[in-house]
C-alpha cells in the first residue's frame, strides 16, 4: 500500500497531541465547526454542481501519500491557500506499526490553518500487506468519521487525489460531486512501489473530472488518458524564500564556520540523487563544503557518501529554510537520471531562484525544459563540478535576474486561482449534463 514513510513511532503531532483529552477537545471543536458549515450550507441541494460563484462553496476531502507535517511540498502548499476558501479534510496514512492489534485512525490538529482537518489513519504490520482489508477498512473508518463528529461538514465535496493508491477505498463512496487528481509523481515508478500503482492510477484518470500535472513530461503522459488535462508546475513563495536575501536574516550557526564556499541543497534525500555525483563534488576541492538537508528516505545512512566536507545535516524546518539557503554559494539539484527522476519538476527550482542565487543541476528533463534560461545544466559528473567551479568563481547575475523575475511569475496564488477556475468549469459541466438528462426525461 501507499503511505508516508514517516517514522511511526517520532511524529511531532504524536509527541504533543497524543493525550485522549486533547482528541476529545479536537472532535467537540469538529462537531462545532460541522454545525456552522451545515448553517451555512442550508438551502444547497445535496450533490449540487452549481457554477462559479454557488460551486465556490464546496469542501474538499484529500487523500495524500505525504503527511501535513512532513516536508513543506506541491500538497501543502495548494492545500493551506485552498482552505482560505474551502473547509479540507486531509487524510493521511502513516506507515505500519509493530505494536498496533488494529487500525488505528485519530484527528490531528493544525493550528495555523483553522479550516482544514487532519486525520491520520495507521495500521498494525500483519495487515498491510492485505490490500482488499486496507481498502475496505480505511473507508469504513473515515466514512464513520464523517457520520460522527465531522457530520455535515464535508458534504458534496470535491474529492481530491495525491495517492492513487487509495482510489479503490474511496473514488465513488464520498457522496463526492466531482474528482480531482492532482499527479505530482509517477508513483509506479518508484522504488517499493505497490503492484497495484499503474491500474489504480489508470482508474483514477478515468474517473477523474480535472487531471492536473506537476510537470510537462507527466502532462504528456497523462493527458493520452483523460481529455481535462492541466500542466500547473510548482508555485514558489517568493517572499518567504525572499528572506535569504534579507540582511535581518541570519545564518544558522551550524554553517558559520564551513569551507571557503558552501554548495547547498535542501529536500527529500532518497533514490532520486546521485550519490556518486556528490561523492565526487566534494572530492574536486577540498576547500568547498557540500551542505545536505532535508530528511533520508528509503536510502540507508551507510549508503551515504561520507566526506570530511561533505554535512548531512538531517530535516530542518521549512521556515528555517531561507536562512540555510542565505548561506549556500551555490544551490545545487544533484539528480540522478533514473526511472525515479524521469517525470519530476522539482519545486526547490523556482525556490532556489526566489533566494537569488545561481543554480546547478543535473540534466533532469523538465528542469532542462522550463528552467533551461536560469539553471546552469551538466550533462557529465565532470561538467557539472565544473559548472559548480564557475559558479563559485563568479555568479552569473543575469541568470540570477531571470530566477527572481520568474519566480515572480510563478507563485502559489497565482497557480490555485487558476486551479480553482478548472474546477468550477468542471463544475459547471456536470450540472449542465444533469439538468441535460432529467429534461430529458
Amino acid at each position: 500500500m501507499s503511505y508516508m514513510p514517516y517514522r511511526s513511532d517520532t511524529t511531532t503531532a504524536e509527541r504533543n497531541h497524543s493525550s485522549k483529552k486533547s482528541l476529545i477537545a479536537h472532535a467537540k471543536a469538529f462537531k462545532t465547526v460541522g454545525r456552522s458549515r451545515s448553517q451555512f450550507r442550508k438551502g444547497i441541494t445535496r450533490r449540487s454542481t452549481k457554477s462559479s460563484p454557488e460551486a465556490a462553496d464546496y469542501p474538499i476531502i484529500v487523500h495524500c501519500h505525504l503527511c501535513w507535517d512532513w516536508v513543506w511540498q506541491r500538497p501543502q502548499q495548494f492545500l493551506s491557500r485552498l482552505s482560505q476558501k474551502h473547509p479540507v479534510l486531509f487524510i493521511e496514512t502513516l506507515g505500519p506499526r509493530p505494536e498496533l492489534v488494529a487500525p488505528h485512525v485519530r484527528f490531528e490538529p493544525t493550528p495555523e490553518y483553522p479550516n482544514i482537518t487532519r486525520i491520520r489513519v495507521q495500521f498494525p504490520d500483519w495487515r498491510w500487506g492485505q490490500s482488499a482489508y486496507v481498502d475496505r477498512t480505511r473507508r469504513k473508518l473515515i466514512q464513520e468519521v464523517m457520520h460522527g463528529p465531522l457530520a455535515g461538514q464535508f458534504d458534496d465535496a470535491v474529492q481530491w487525489f495525491y495517492d492513487p493508491m487509495t482510489y479503490t477505498a474511496f473514488a465513488g463512496h464520498m457522496g463526492e460531486i466531482a474528482t480531482v487528481y492532482d499527479c505530482m509523481d509517477e508513483h509506479s515508478k518508484f522504488s517499493e512501489a505497490h503492484p497495484e500503482c499503474a491500474q489504480r492510477e489508470a482508474a483514477l484518470l478515468a474517473r477523474a473530472d480535472v487531471v492536473f500535472t506537476g510537470g510537462r513530461k507527466l502532462y504528456e503522459a497523462k493527458k493520452q488518458h483523460n481529455r481535462n488535462c492541466h500542466f500547473y508546475g510548482c508555485g514558489v513563495d517568493v517572499e518567504h524564500f525572499g528572506r535569504a536575501r534579507d540582511v535581518e536574516t541570519l545564518v544558522p550557526s551550524e554553517l558559520k564556520n564551513l569551507g571557503e564556499h558552501v554548495l547547498g541543497y535542501f529536500g527529500v534525500i532518497d533514490e532520486r540523487l546521485d550519490y556518486k555525483l556528490l561523492a565526487k563534488l566534494a572530492e574536486a576541492n577540498p576547500q568547498w563544503s557540500i551542505v545536505m538537508v532535508g530528511p533520508v528516505l528509503k536510502v540507508k545512512n551507510g549508503e551515504l557518501p561520507q566526506r570530511p566536507n561533505l554535512h548531512w545535516l538531517g530535516q530542518r524546518s521549512y521556515a528555517d529554510l531561507p536562512a540555510y539557503a542565505k548561506a549556500f554559494d551555490v544551490c545545487l539539484m544533484p539528480f540522478a537520471l533514473n526511472e525515479a527522476t524521469e517525470y519530476i519538476n522539482p519545486t526547490k527550482a523556482l525556490e532556489y531562484m526566489a533566494t537569488g542565487k545561481v543554480i546547478v543541476s543535473t540534466a533532469v528533463a523538465d528542469v532542462v525544459h522550463n528552467f533551461g534560461s536560469v539553471v546552469k545544466v551538466a550533462r557529465s559528473h565532470d561538467e557539472f563540478i565544473t559548472l559548480c567551479r564557475q559558479a563559485t568563481a563568479k555568479a552569473d547575475t543575469a541568470a540570477v535576474r531571470r530566477g527572481l523575475q520568474m519566480a515572480a511569475e510563478n507563485t502559489w496564488e497565482i497557480i490555485v486561482e487558476k486551479m480553482e477556475a478548472h474546477i468550477n468549469e468542471a463544475l459547471a459541466r456536470k450540472r449542465r449534463a444533469t439538468t441535460k438528462a432529467g429534461g430529458a426525461r
